[in-house]
């Protein structure tokens, strides 16, 4: 099979940059989870073509199987599999540690999106789609859990409404309790509390915290959904994060507690 150019079948989508793979961001080892022989192919094609090293299972213990064998860095995992749900495959995935993954249905629903959201995807995408920009996704997902994982020096905290955020260690907290966010959760919240006051598209907040220049903007506000239900006294009525109607949103602070750098261990 030659990926760059693949029969387009009814799933897939001719995406902005949909000219067949590009290089790659180095080795890794993904793992492609999906039912549809041909979907598996054409995914594992283009990904093969950017330079990883792809294996592909057909349903969920299968899946578990190869995991328990070899932890992939990724896994690209369709949530309509037979018998065992994505959902549920991811759930035991992350019961054995931490591994990104990359949601993939034919569902468009936002309950859906949540719920695998909630199970701990780290990106979700919806059929139809570009195998290039899913290619382009797995590389920034794998580009930031990988810059998330690597030892750096004490970055500042980040404060801000009686939230707490330590970059170094991923850790986040409200008024003294423990926050648990998603990688996605976590970059987003640092850069709107790193920003406040300022409006940001949803455009813009998919460039800035996801890296992509295009892709589903609703990505965009599932996750601030998502964010409100933690970070808010009241998400139905938020204070924090605010919709700037026919813009974007904003993250407002009270004034005398705006988000600033503190230095670890020095008094508030």
């Amino acid at each position: 099979m030659q990926p760059a150019n693949p029969a387009r079948p009814a799933w897939e989508s001719r995406g902005p940059e949909d000219q067949g793979p590009g290089p790659g961001p180095g080795p890794g080892h993904v793992l492609v989870v999906d039912d549809d022989p041909t979907v598996a192919e054409v995914v594992a094609g283009y990904l093969s073509g950017a330079g990883y090293d792809v294996a592909r299972a057909a349903d969920g213990p299968a899946a578990l199987e190869h995991f328990g064998r070899r932890r992939p860095d990724l896994v690209v995992l369709d949530l309509m599999l037979p018998g065992m749900d994505g959902f549920e495959v991811c759930r035991r995935m992350r019961a054995h540690g931490r591994v990104p993954v990359i949601m993939l249905t034919a569902r468009g629903d936002e309950d859906d999106r949540i719920l695998g959201l909630e199970t701990g995807a780290d990106d979700y995408v919806t059929k139809p789609f570009s195998p290039r920009e899913l290619v382009l996704r797995v590389d920034s997902v794998l580009r930031r859990a990988r810059a998330a994982a690597a030892p750096a020096g004490r970055a500042p905290l980040v404060e801000g409404a009686g939230l707490v955020l330590d970059p170094a260690a991923r850790h986040a907290t409200s008024d003294g309790r423990a926050l648990a966010l998603t990688l996605r959760e976590f970059d987003l919240l640092s850069f709107l509390l790193r920003h406040p006051g300022q409006v940001f598209t949803r455009e813009e907040l998919m460039r800035e915290v996801w890296g992509w220049d295009f892709g589903d903007l609703s990505t965009v506000t599932v996750h601030v959904r998502r964010l409100r239900g933690k970070v808010e006294a009241d998400p139905a009525r938020p204070e924090l994060i605010r919709t700037v109607w026919g813009v974007g949103y904003r993250l407002d602070l009270p004034p005398a507690r705006a988000a600033v750098p503190a230095v670890p261990g020095a008094p508030s």
